[in-house]
């Protein structure tokens, strides 16, 4: 069994202080969008139970599971706090080590997640953990390498994933891949995705105050109805997957 609420080891530290420098001032700055606001929440609906145990690591806030019913773990104070505000369940904690029981979850969502980390073994080694058999896991990641980007070096990311190797790593916590999404609202024109860029490395306040004003409005407006498949999809020209996982016995 993994070690349950332990304190980050030196290179998790090191790692976390990174990811909060961009995420703290972010979620700061902005307010909570609620679960029905994006296109994942057909899905996320037509999983929802009753009763059921739920849990999402590293929400934010823009949290895609129910805030009623379902515990939140955020390594950012500010996200956590303005949960909290909001009357959900939520605590600081790391998805490396998650303060939870084995088993306790009947579904689990880490969104955005697995691709911030040093050690996604570790990560997806403590989601498992603490899902049930035979439980749902919601997961996203980003694929190809040679897709990365500036972006992906200011948010955080630590790796793209090859589509085979990330089926095989999955696997190998015990993983079965049942449906699958085109996910994200990474900008696609490369003009715009450098302005973006650019402004939340030079003019930081301003751009997260146009982003959460107004530029996620008008994404969350207009964005496409998620169309999700049957097993893995054709990820060819898919910058960043959903995964709809099942623990197997």
């Amino acid at each position: 069994m993994a070690s349950v609420g332990q304190p980050p080891l030196e290179g998790e530290e090191q790692l976390l202080e990174a990811n909060l420098a961009f995420y703290d001032p972010l979620w700061q700055a902005s307010r909570l969008v609620a679960p029905e606001r994006f296109n994942t929440w057909p899905l996320v609906s037509s999983l929802l139970r009753q009763p059921q145990t739920r849990l999402e690591v590293g929400p934010g806030l823009r949290p895609r599971l129910p805030l009623e019913g379902t515990s939140f773990v955020d390594a950012s104070l500010a996200a956590v706090t303005k949960l909290r505000e909001h009357g959900a369940r939520a605590e600081i904690g790391l998805v490396s080590r998650l303060p939870f029981p084995d088993g306790a979850f009947d579904l689990v969502a880490a969104l955005d997640i697995v691709e911030h980390v040093d050690d996604d073994e570790a990560a997806l080694s403590e989601l498992t953990r603490v899902a049930a058999p035979t439980s749902m896991l919601l997961l996203s990641a980003p694929l190809h390498p040679s897709l990365w980007t500036k972006f992906d070096d200011l948010v955080g990311h630590r790796r793209r994933y090859e589509p085979a190797d990330l089926l095989t790593k999955l696997a190998r916590h015990g993983l079965s891949v049942e449906e699958t999404a085109v996910y994200g609202m990474q900008p696609r024109s490369s003009l715009l995705l450098d302005f973006a860029v650019w402004g939340l490395t030079h003019k930081r306040e301003t751009a997260i105050w146009w982003y959460d004003r107004v530029g996620l409005r008008l994404v969350a407006r207009f964005q496409q109805k998620l169309v999700v498949v049957p097993g893995m999809m054709d990820v060819a020209n898919v910058d960043e997957i959903l995964l709809v996982c099942r623990k197997t016995p």
